[in-house]
């Protein structure tokens, strides 16, 4: 097991000071002064667009949300952030140093704050879904039923038999039935996801994979699909897709800074896991979900296309115990809270990142972490979204 900064080891004995202090004198916005440098993560002020909040002031327990970070330590987890938004504003952040595997940059401690940015791996893939809907949105694209290779027509040759029937829609809910594996180790060569970055054209190389079913009878985690869409929408637009990206979704959103990384070898944007966002903008992607395509009363994508994003179409057999649904690119779950089913909707990147939106309770989780190729990836999130953050809201309003 890791060492943890000692920064984690003096919280328990902060914690009572701060619910006290946090108790009394609370501003008319709902922020306790005192409060804004404490250790029980209330949001800091850095003139991004977020309204920040007390936990109180939206109907959550900030005695609770102040014992993440004991939970975290308990669970000797490898946790770099947690942000916490309710009813539009931010009420909770903290962040944890630790090791980290920053794409492009060394592997390492590393420090965490609200300005850093942080890997969002296969989190990307729902951004992603998000601007394929833009760009349908724009009519660069007609509908999600246009067939895949109508983008590309360059690579006829490439093309295996089936493909003629492999629609956007097919890609977007990892239902092409192409054969695509991800599941194996990242040195066997029957590990398709390593070729994305070091084949020369992985849009060729993922073209020319034969078709093992027929669309929508096999859902199969594939980034390969998820980069097809990216290149779709770079030759629709005429744009990078991080150009694309920052015009059409982050600048409404008051996101400037943000990477969409690019395969080494290849030069290729790898559009299903190479976005680096701060934890805080990630929320906002999560917000803009949760308010069915709407940001600060701009309807930043249609509410037609979030519907249909985050509507279950597949049972995700073979990840996550199999007890996940998918959408597209987006997965749908469920917590068990005070003996009640919560349901949510996800974008989920390796290694920990997590975007949970909670509509029912009007509430966006974010985590960043480091638990990559863990057993125990991925369960800080879920553990502290619905043992500690759900059960902080004391009203469903």
């Amino acid at each position: 097991m890791r060492d943890r900064s000692p920064r984690l080891t003096i919280l328990g004995a902060s914690l009572a000071l701060a619910l006290i202090v946090s108790a009394s004198h609370v501003r008319a916005d709902g922020m306790a002064p005192e409060q804004r440098n404490l250790a029980c993560g209330s949001p800091s002020s850095i003139d991004d667009g977020w309204v920040t909040a007390s936990p109180d002031s939206v109907g959550m327990d900030g005695t609770l949300l102040c014992g993440i970070a004991a939970r975290l330590e308990q669970r000797a987890t490898a946790v770099h952030s947690v942000v916490v938004a309710r009813h539009g504003k931010l009420v909770f952040e903290q962040y944890f140093p630790g090791y980290d595997q920053p794409w492009g940059q060394p592997e390492g401690q590393h420090e965490f704050t609200a300005t850093t940015k942080h890997d969002m791996r296969s989190a990307s893939k729902s951004v992603t879904s998000l601007l394929v809907g833009i760009a349908i949105d724009r009519k660069l694209i007609a509908s999600a039923d246009e067939p895949v290779l109508k983008f590309f027509p360059d690579y006829q040759a490439e093309k295996q038999a089936g493909w003629e029937t492999i629609t956007l829609r097919h890609l977007l809910t990892m239902s092409s039935g192409i054969k695509w594996d991800e599941a194996r180790a990242w040195t066997d060569p029957k590990n398709d996801e390593p070729h994305l970055g070091f084949e020369p054209d992985p849009i060729g190389y993922v073209l020319s994979r034969p078709v093992a079913a027929p669309p929508d009878t096999l859902w199969t985690y594939n980034g390969g699909g998820t980069d097809l869409l990216g290149n779709i929408i770079e030759r629709v637009s005429g744009k990078p897709l991080e150009a694309f990206a920052r015009e059409a979704l982050f600048q409404p959103l008051g996101v400037t800074d943000l990477e969409w990384k690019a395969y080494p070898k290849n030069g290729k944007v790898a559009a299903a896991a190479g976005l680096r966002l701060r934890p805080r903008d990630a929320a906002k992607v999560g917000q803009l979900v949760l308010n069915r395509g709407q940001w600060n009363g701009q309807q930043i994508v249609s509410a037609e296309w979030i519907a249909q994003s985050i509507a279950p179409r597949f049972q995700a057999i073979g990840y996550f115990g199999s007890t996940l649904f998918y959408g597209y690119q987006w997965w749908m779950g469920r917590s068990l809270a005070g003996y009640k089913e919560i349901k949510w909707v996800g974008a989920f990147g390796w290694g920990g990142q997590r975007i949970f939106i909670v509509p029912e309770l009007d509430l966006v989780m974010m985590t960043t972490a480091a638990q990559y190729g863990q057993p125990k990836e991925g369960l800080a999130a879920i553990d502290i979204l619905s043992n500690i953050v759900i059960p902080s809201v004391r009203d469903a309003h």
